[in-house]
């Protein structure tokens, strides 16, 4: 991609694997609610956004990593890089692990999101990344991902489309998943089963409803 504009959020990538809908809600129309899942993500999160370094049993850890990578158009913040050194006189190889809560999941959003932020390694260092880690909260394990030809791959076409259609202003109509969008926090804003409405517009309704109540409520309509 090669864009020296203004970068999307690294993050962005994970919610256009999950559900493009959903990216488009937080990364066009600006939307944004919290549930309880979310609210657990963010908690976990807290001690990783504190930036740091330290060294422990050989292996240099650095949290609240800044990160940007220009093929892909993205920038965002590696919550731990892990630095080992296999030899010494060797150079170091980077690890990124990104926490999560809850357990492995069947779509890759979190593997693309891990992948992103392993090619911003490779721009900033000119070195392989050959494989990152998602720490999972619930299980307390790390699950070790490669980071090989095929997720670099989805990596790239995930930021492409993102681009593409944050470029384009346009919302996807909603598909109702019930694997995905009970535990959506944004599942009142977006309606799935209401229909293809953009999120914004709906919004716009609810806060037209508040400001000018209906008759019977305030004062009665002429």
């Amino acid at each position: 991609m090669d864009d020296d504009g203004d970068p999307l959020p690294l993050s962005a990538l994970q919610h256009m694997v999950y559900c493009p809908r959903q990216a488009a809600l937080i990364h066009v129309e600006r939307l944004w609610e919290e549930n309880r899942l979310t609210a657990e993500g963010r908690i976990l999160h807290t001690n990783a956004d504190e930036p740091g370094a330290k060294r422990r049993a050989g292996i240099r850890r650095v949290t609240a990593l800044p990160l940007r990578s220009r093929r892909l158009g993205v920038a965002g913040v590696a919550d731990l890089v892990e630095f080992h050194r296999a030899a010494k006189g060797e150079p170091e190889t980077a690890l990124p692990v990104e926490f999560k809560r809850g357990r492995p999941k069947l779509h890759r959003a979190d593997e693309v999101q891990l992948c992103a932020q392993a090619m911003a390694l490779e721009e900033a260092l000119g070195r392989p990344v050959p494989e990152g880690a998602l720490f999972y909260a619930e299980t307390r394990r790390r699950l070790v991902v490669p980071i090989d030809d095929g997720l670099r791959r989805e990596t790239i076409a995930t930021a492409e489309a993102l681009a593409a259609m944050v470029a384009s202003g346009r919302t996807p109509a909603a598909v109702w998943r019930a694997d995905r969008c009970r535990a959506c926090s944004l599942l009142e804003l977006c309606r799935p089963k209401a229909g293809a409405r953009s999120a914004a517009a709906w919004l716009r309704d609810r806060i037209a409803e508040t400001l000018d109540p209906a008759p019977g409520v305030g004062e009665e309509r002429p």
